[in-house]
This record gives C-alpha cells, sequence and structure tokens, in this order.
C-alpha cells in the first residue's frame, strides 16, 4: 500500500498540467511565423528636380538615431529608398563612389542594430538625362542598361549579409508601348548574375495598385527568377484615389474600418491563384482622424492572416509635417506608431510571454 500517492496526486497533476502547459505555449512562441514588418526611412530620394544635386541640401540619408529608434520598436527592415541618377550619374557606367558609400554607410549601421535593409529604386519607371525624362525602356534608358545597373548594384552588395532584398522599381506607370514585365525581367536576370541569395521585390504597373494588380500585372506572374526568391511588392493606401496625399477627409473618402482589407482583396487572391509571394511596401495613415487608424489596424490583421509582411510609409528627418509620418517628435511615439507596434515581432513576444505568465498562474492555483 502507497501512503504517499493519495497525498501528493493532486499536486503532481498541478506540476503536470502546468508543464504541458509551458511546453505548448513555448512552442508556439517558437514557432510562430512571424511576417516581416518594417518602415521606410525617407531623405536619399529627395530632391527629384536637382539631379543629382547636392547631398546635405537636395537630399539626405537617415541618420544613426533613426535607425536606432526603430531599432528599439523591433523593426525587422528598413527601406531605403534611392535614385538612380544619382548613384550611377552615366547610364552604363560606374556606380557613383560617394553615393554608395553613404549607402553601405547606413546598411552597416543597420547591421550593428540587427535589422535588414531594402534598397529600393525610387524612379517610377523613368530616368532623367540633362533634365528630361526617359521611359525606362526605350531606345536611351535601355533595359540593358537596367540590367547592367542592378548587376553591379548586387556586386557591390554582395558582402552586406543584411540586404534584406533588392526592390527592382517603385511604382513604374504609365509605360506607354514600353513593357515593365521584359524591363523587370533583365534587373532579376542582372542579380542573379552575381547573387542568388537576396530576394528581389517586384513592382507593379499603375503605380503597383493592389485594387488593380490583375488588370494590370497578370503577366509579371510568367517572370523567371533563376533563386525563386522574388515578391511581388504592392502598395495601398486608403484615400480616395489611392495615392497616399490623403487630400481629402475621412469622410470624403468614404472610407470604412474595411477600406484597407477590400483593397488588398484582388492582390492576394492574384497571389494565391498563381502561388506567388507578395509584399506591401507601403501603406500609410494620417494622424488627423483616429478612424484611419482603425483601418490600418484592419488592414494589417488582413496581412498578417494571409502571411504577407509589408513597410509603413514612412519616416525621415525631413519629412517635417508630413501627415503620415511615424517620425517620432520629442522623442515621443507617433499615433501610427502605437498602432503598428502591435504587428512587431517584440510586441508579439512580449504579449505572449504575458499570456504565458498569466495562464501558468491560473495552471498552478488551479
Amino acid at each position: 500500500m502507497n501512503l504517499i500517492t493519495p497525498i501528493f496526486l493532486p499536486t503532481m497533476r498541478k506540476f503536470i498540467l502546468l508543464g504541458m502547459l509551458l511546453s505548448f505555449l513555448s512552442f508556439n512562441l517558437s514557432a510562430q511565423n512571424y511576417q516581416t514588418y518594417g518602415v521606410t526611412l525617407c531623405g536619399a530620394e529627395f530632391g527629384e528636380n536637382n539631379l543629382p544635386g547636392t547631398y546635405g541640401v537636395h537630399y539626405v540619408y537617415p541618420q544613426t538615431t533613426e535607425i536606432e529608434y526603430f531599432a528599439s520598436k523591433g523593426v525587422q527592415v528598413i527601406q531605403l529608398p534611392f535614385k538612380w541618377e544619382r548613384i550611377q550619374r552615366t547610364l552604363g557606367g560606374p556606380l557613383d563612389t560617394k553615393e554608395l558609400s553613404l549607402i553601405t554607410k547606413f546598411v552597416d549601421e543597420c547591421a550593428q542594430h540587427n535589422i535588414k535593409v531594402t534598397l529600393v529604386l525610387q524612379n517610377f519607371g523613368r530616368y532623367k538625362i540633362n533634365g528630361v525624362e526617359h521611359i525606362l525602356g526605350d531606345n536611351v534608358v535601355t533595359v540593358g542598361y537596367f540590367k547592367d545597373f542592378w548587376r553591379k548594384m548586387a556586386i557591390a552588395m554582395l558582402d552586406k549579409y543584411n540586404v534584406y532584398a533588392f526592390s527592382l522599381m517603385t511604382e513604374p506607370h504609365d509605360m506607354g508601348k514600353y513593357s515593365w514585365a521584359s524591363s523587370a525581367q533583365q534587373g532579376i536576370l542582372g542579380i542573379r548574375e552575381v547573387d542568388r541569395q537576396t530576394t528581389i521585390m517586384v513592382d507593379g504597373d499603375n503605380y503597383s495598385n493592389p485594387e488593380t494588380w490583375s488588370k494590370y500585372n497578370d503577366n509579371l506572374k510568367f517572370l523567371y527568377d533563376p533563386a525563386n526568391k522574388i515578391l511581388f511588392n504592392a502598395h495601398c493606401y486608403f484615400d480616395q484615389d489611392h495615392s497616399g496625399a490623403y487630400k481629402k477627409s475621412y469622410d470624403a473618402c468614404s472610407a470604412n474600418e474595411n477600406t484597407g482589407v477590400n483593397r488588398m482583396t484582388n492582390f492576394v487572391n492574384w497571389l494565391k491563384a498563381n502561388n506567388k509571394k507578395g509584399f506591401v511596401g507601403e501603406f500609410g495613415v494620417p494622424k488627423n482622424d483616429q478612424r484611419w487608424l482603425k483601418v490600418m489596424d484592419k488592414f494589417l490583421n488582413y496581412l498578417r492572416a494571409n502571411g504577407i509582411g509589408g513597410c509603413y510609409w514612412a519616416a525621415g528627418q525631413w519629412w517635417k509635417n508630413y501627415p503620415l509620418s511615424i517620425e517620432p517628435i520629442n522623442n515621443s511615439d507617433q499615433p501610427q506608431m502605437l498602432v503598428y507596434a502591435k504587428y512587431l515581432p517584440k510586441y508579439i513576444q512580449s504579449a505572449n510571454a504575458s499570456k504565458m505568465n498569466t495562464n501558468s498562474s491560473i495552471a498552478v492555483l488551479r
């Protein structure tokens, strides 16, 4: 007869249940598939009417304090937009050493804070020569030059382990008789001649609008990547004209809590139908109406549910009174950041740890 068993059995059950609970929560915490979320730090693409322009006068690169701030928030990736005309001042020529040094300095500083970087060619399917804008694919700015640029950029970044992606071209639009898909294919091949590891982001024609993605960009499903590491990159804003300017009020835009979700549906369905992976490289809301924050919250929840990451637009020291900016003011978080933070791993891990502690206490009490 074992006299000890009846006395300790209830306690043993509690510890067994507690152990099972901890193991279960620990597994969920470690196995959870976090999407990559980040922010765009602007400045290097400014001064587009002064190309190449003067550094510190017409354009600027992000400061170390900005990187430190977003690292403290748990941002995983920072997008760095820059101008083609500055980094390669002559088509087919070498990359500008000064401009390249500014980019590599930024990438290295991000690495010190465990942040990845997406390098974004912010040119909208164009290249300016002596103030004259040429559409990518014409007989001046040929697809061969586009391939040449990305090959050289990939070579320059070969030893930068924290480069998350190369974003081929921001928001191509009104391409006329020139095919964005053909240009994108050459950009991909240029990178893959030297780099089979880094993800390549491909925006869509018509400003990368997710709502019209299948109409303007169905042919992008035929792009060939030898490394099979393409992320199709939509840009989604919630105002009436999809521009992100938010010139009209929430009510005048006929917005509602599901506006962001509804605008993403076409893009998400296209990804699923073609077994492709997606990203939202730009989204953002103004801080002048709390209702926009709810739209963004539901939009982000939809992205997470569909395994899609994204980057908030935008931050940067020169935005000043820009209503979408999440650049902190006097070290204080912007309202948009308070919502966005809920979708960053640092917040999720903290919330899960708190939940685990609460549930553990309940299990012991039982």
